[in-house]
């Protein structure tokens, strides 16, 4: 049995990722895949959560980084293409490097759009009010601005329709230009 790949797919809110994921998921040209989306895990927290995006949730948000990248692994060893779908921002490449170094095949994909564009696709479907979405989406927004090294592993959605996106991103998977090494 092959063992597949791990795709992560992130960026800001409003980018694309969820429905540019669940199309590689399911056009992917291995015989099995799977979409997994971090917020699903975030979810899972029934008693003690506290919202991610505050200073004190950043030990909660290392353990649930590292229960679903121990998911990816499992899906992976089975043979899944895994396409990963939330924020997984650079702050998180030590734990993402560790898998590469678990000799898996991890390709690092960040959408990202105009922040006029980000905003308008974000700002008003999220479950906080407006004035938190907007704040919200804009921290984000920041956060995925200024990458350094990883500014290569950016493709621009604000004018790319989720069709050509995807077909940006299997090109890059099949290119492996945007695999994480150490």
């Amino acid at each position: 049995m092959k063992q597949g790949r791990i795709i992560i797919i992130t960026g800001s809110p409003g980018t694309g990722k969820s429905a540019t994921a669940s199309i590689l998921a399911k056009e992917s040209n291995l015989p099995k895949s799977v979409h997994m989306h971090t917020d699903d895990f975030y979810n899972y927290i029934q008693k003690g959560a506290i919202l991610p995006i505050l200073p004190e949730s950043q030990e909660q948000n290392l353990i649930v980084i590292e229960a679903f990248l121990e998911a990816a692994k499992r899906f992976a060893r089975g043979g899944y293409d895994v396409i990963i779908d939330g924020i997984v921002g650079p702050w998180y490449l030590k734990q993402l490097l560790k898998v590469v170094q678990d000799n898996y095949e991890v390709h690092y994909i960040i959408l990202r759009a105009t922040k006029e564009e980000t905003m308008k696709r974000a700002v008003n479907r999220a479950q906080l009010d407006e004035d938190g979405n907007i704040e919200l989406v804009e921290k984000m927004w920041n956060q995925f601005n200024k990458l350094g090294s990883y500014e290569s592993n950016i493709i621009d959605t604000t004018h790319q329709s989720i069709e050509r996106c995807v077909s940006t991103i299997k090109s890059v998977i099949e290119e492996k230009s945007f695999l994480l090494t150490i």
